[in-house]
């Protein structure tokens, strides 16, 4: 059965710095691709930061210069480093993973249960 877990969300001031890590279990995803999406209150689910099949590494425009989507291959997993976080940065973070990268999730893609990331003073 696969299984993804999160872990490292919280509450940080402006202008600070989180890491979220997502474990995945149950099968090799080594040759997936692997990343993050978040859902703010009241808004749809968004792409943050993937690293595809081919181990290019994507961003979303509004986290570019912010945060770096990293993956050990070895361990089935993979993180976000977020830096300079903005209120706006307040949101549900998803670790996904997926055959291969398309621009919106495919229907067969697997799914953490979410994390709590809150950008507050």
């Amino acid at each position: 059965q696969v299984q993804l877990v999160e872990s490292g969300g919280g509450l940080v001031q402006p202008g600070g710095s989180l890491r979220l890590s997502c474990a995945a279990s149950g099968r090799d995803f080594r040759s997936y691709a692997m990343g993050w999406y978040r859902q703010a209150p009241g808004k749809q689910r968004e792409l943050v930061a993937v690293i595809t099949e081919g181990r290019r590494s994507l961003y979303t425009d509004f986290v570019k210069g912010r945060f770096t989507v990293s993956r050990d291959y070895a361990k089935n997993t993979v993180s976000l480093q977020m830096d300079s976080l903005k209120p706006e940065d307040t949101a549900l973070y998803y670790c996904y993973v997926q055959w291969y990268y398309t621009s919106s999730p495919r229907a067969d893609a697997y799914w953490g249960q979410g994390i709590q990331v809150t950008v507050s003073s």
